[in-house]
């Protein structure tokens, strides 16, 4: 059965409005400041979703478009006047950024109650992507909570870029379940993905096929890529929509909860400058 994650998305909005417009009657709207480098086409895509995730809750956006040569200290500058401005709830550098920017040390730039991406590694939040691979499983399940489900299940990872699969495996660690992480240097990986309950691929191309696959297995696929012009996932949905007891499409799966998952970190930003003044 294919995962909505339209439905999923739209649910958590109606939430989210609501969380937003008491925020207000406070005197606060959650205020989101995104850096940017370059004119990529895909990150123009992700930024116009968190654009439009935005103003259905009510919050707000702003977009700093640097050029891709943009010296490192400018950059810096800008982020430790964002870290002190009570206005910004929450900043994001989007990914990629230009090699004269070290991404570590960009990610710990970040003031930690402001970093919703969760990159920094004492960040309160998590990262949105892999928030949203746990919501859609949690989506297949009727009555069972979803943490004991996760733990009595074999999963595996598949992946572990800096931004999808290496966020998902460590929000896993975080709340100590269990998975096998697989890799383009794993030996025995058709064998590790048979045995899978739960399969979550963060690729970038076709590496899921009907001989990875258990009968029942549920399947999130995470990473994209393109052909002829149109988004795919890591398997063909036609070819694994029998096997698989559920999975999500591309698009219209993990992207639409990731973006409200976004939100969802910036609502609790906002909301947490109220805890501690």
């Amino acid at each position: 059965m294919k995962i909505d994650g339209k439905i999923i998305a739209g649910n958590l909005i109606e939430q989210l409005k609501e969380r937003v417009d008491r925020l207000k009657l406070k005197g606060t709207t959650p205020h989101l400041y995104i850096i940017t480098f370059g004119n990529d086409s895909q990150t123009e895509s992700y930024l116009k979703q968190k654009m439009l995730r935005a103003g259905q809750i009510g919050a707000k956006i702003t977009i700093k478009r640097f050029n891709e040569k943009t010296k490192a200290q400018t950059v810096y500058k800008l982020i430790e006047k964002l870290n002190n401005d009570n206005k910004i709830q929450g900043v994001i550098i989007q990914r990629p950024i230009p090699k004269q920017l070290d991404l570590e040390t960009i990610s710990m730039s970040v003031y930690v109650p402001k970093d919703v991406d969760g990159f920094h590694p004492y960040s309160k939040f998590s990262s949105p992507v892999a928030l949203a691979v746990i919501k859609l499983i949690e989506s297949t399940l009727s009555d069972e909570n979803i943490y004991e489900f996760l733990k009595s299940k074999k999963i595996t990872l598949v992946g572990r870029g800096v931004t999808a699969g290496g966020p998902i495996i460590n929000l896993f660690k975080k709340l100590k379940i269990k998975t096998q992480v697989v890799d383009s240097k794993t030996k025995d990986k058709d064998m590790i993905l048979k045995k899978s309950d739960i399969i979550v691929s963060s690729v970038g191309k076709k590496i899921i096929t009907v001989k990875n696959l258990k009968s029942g297995v549920i399947l999130i696929g995470v990473g994209m890529h393109t052909v002829d012009g149109k988004l795919k996932g890591d398997y063909d949905e036609a070819e694994i929509e029998n096997i698989a007891s559920f999975y999500s499409p591309t698009p219209g799966g993990v992207g639409p909860v990731n973006v409200t998952m976004l939100m969802k970190n910036l609502v609790e930003a906002a909301e947490h400058q109220f805890d501690i003044i």
